[in-house]
């Protein structure tokens, strides 16, 4: 992951941001951006039921960082089966979401750049396709159209325009059909500590 994060920084460099890794310590700032990026009901979406409880696909947590390191953009992805191909087996995936930047800082490529960051990483570690659901006139610029994605659906109510597919490897989704379902590893809690 070093290496795309070095690209990406040197891609911007000088720049009033850079892409990293997530870390433990930036969920309070995480969160309270999607908050205000997406609004009150940003958790009862079709997308959050797949990631609620999980954890983030390895070294696909990405954030970016302004020049006093603080947290202004975010992108995760997450483990998916992509419903089961038409021989009856189980298509591995990513579900990327959500992505945010911090109202302030629109319009300065931050998003782009987590996109292609995250797109990258994906690919290099072996991902065969990302999934998604947002705007298409924004996402196509980075190769997500629907037609990937038409034999599926999401565990909710989604709109099928906005639900747009990323072939990492070519004829990776050939055939997909069925439910997203998650399959990354579940959150587990810190312990507990009674008092004695």
């Amino acid at each position: 992951m070093a290496a795309v994060l070095d690209s990406v920084r040197a891609f911007f460099a000088p720049s009033i941001f850079t892409i990293d890794a997530e870390n433990p310590s930036d969920v309070v700032a995480r969160e309270n951006l999607l908050d205000r990026a997406m609004g009150p009901n940003r958790r009862k979406k079709s997308s959050e039921k797949i990631r609620r409880g999980r954890v983030p696909a390895e070294g696909l947590a990405l954030v970016a960082r302004d020049g006093d390191a603080h947290l202004i953009g975010t992108v995760r992805l997450w483990n998916v089966e992509a419903g089961v191909s038409s021989e009856g087996t189980p298509i591995t995936a990513l579900l990327l979401g959500p992505l945010a930047v911090d109202s302030a800082y629109e319009g300065k490529g931050i998003g782009g750049a987590l996109m292609r960051a995250a797109i990258l990483e994906a690919k290099n570690r072996g991902h065969g396709a990302i999934l998604l659901v947002g705007d298409a006139a924004y996402y196509e610029r980075f190769g997500f159209f629907a037609e990937g994605a038409r034999h599926l659906v999401m565990p909710g109510p989604f709109e099928r325009s906005r639900f747009l597919a990323l072939e990492l490897v070519e004829g990776w989704l050939d055939g997909a059909a069925g439910m997203i379902v998650p399959t990354g590893r579940m959150l587990t809690s810190a312990p507990v500590r009674k008092a004695a």
